[in-house]
């Protein structure tokens, strides 16, 4: 690790030393699924959802067994409801047929259940099963686009290498909730908080792309 990434993740711990999983849960399978409902829609808004989709359907068994309306009736305030209510009755059904209503440990299994690409596995890895994992999502990757922790370019896959190379295997899952939140918090997508930030010397946006925005 250079000395620019010792002061980058230095500043970002320091700031959100408590961060952590913001998707409101109560068993293993609760989590994916409310994971497989946060793509492209918000954590916050996820959680207005949740509380009733968990009521109205407990257990995996009874989300297997649901009609796809009624799924879509309980979360059509976030995006793409149609889609991932199929993809989450799909999931159920997967998770019953092959797994015993379980859900499994490794990349491989989870990635072949529906709606869980690889940023879902790496969430469900970290947070259910506490195995090294980091997570790249929209947030993370923005934010080491912008403070060069990952080639200018880099999709997210390649981000997640990068950021794997540089950051030590025991210290990834906090890292990744660290980086998330200091994306989801300070360093947003619109209106990034630069006039308070201690990285501005070392951000690629800062200096070169904040003026062509």
């Amino acid at each position: 690790m250079t000395d620019k990434q010792k002061l980058i993740f230095e500043v970002i711990y320091n700031m959100y030393p408590e961060a952590c999983c913001e998707l409101n849960y109560h068993t293993n399978e609760q989590l994916a699924i409310a994971v497989i409902l946060s793509a492209q829609t918000t954590d916050k808004l996820v959680n207005t959802v949740t509380p009733t989709l968990f009521e109205t359907y407990p257990t995996i068994n009874t989300l297997a067994d649901a009609k796809i309306k009624d799924i879509e009736s309980c979360i059509q305030r976030i995006g793409l409801y149609h889609t991932k209510a199929k993809n989450i009755k799909a999931f159920a059904q997967e998770l019953i047929e092959r797994h015993n209503g379980s859900l499994p440990d490794n990349p491989n299994d989870l990635k072949k259940l529906s709606g869980v690409g690889q940023k879902t596995s790496q969430v469900i890895l970290a947070e259910i099963f506490k195995i090294p994992a980091l997570a790249v999502d929209t947030h993370v990757h923005r934010v080491s686009l912008r403070l060069g922790l990952t080639k200018k370019n880099s999709n997210v896959d390649q981000t997640e290498k990068s950021l794997k190379r540089i950051i030590p295997k025991e210290d990834w899952i906090q890292a990744h909730h660290r980086i998330l939140w200091f994306g989801r918090y300070h360093c947003m997508a619109k209106n990034p908080k630069c006039s308070s930030c201690a990285l501005t010397d070392v951000c690629r946006y800062y200096k070169y792309e904040r003026k062509a925005n």
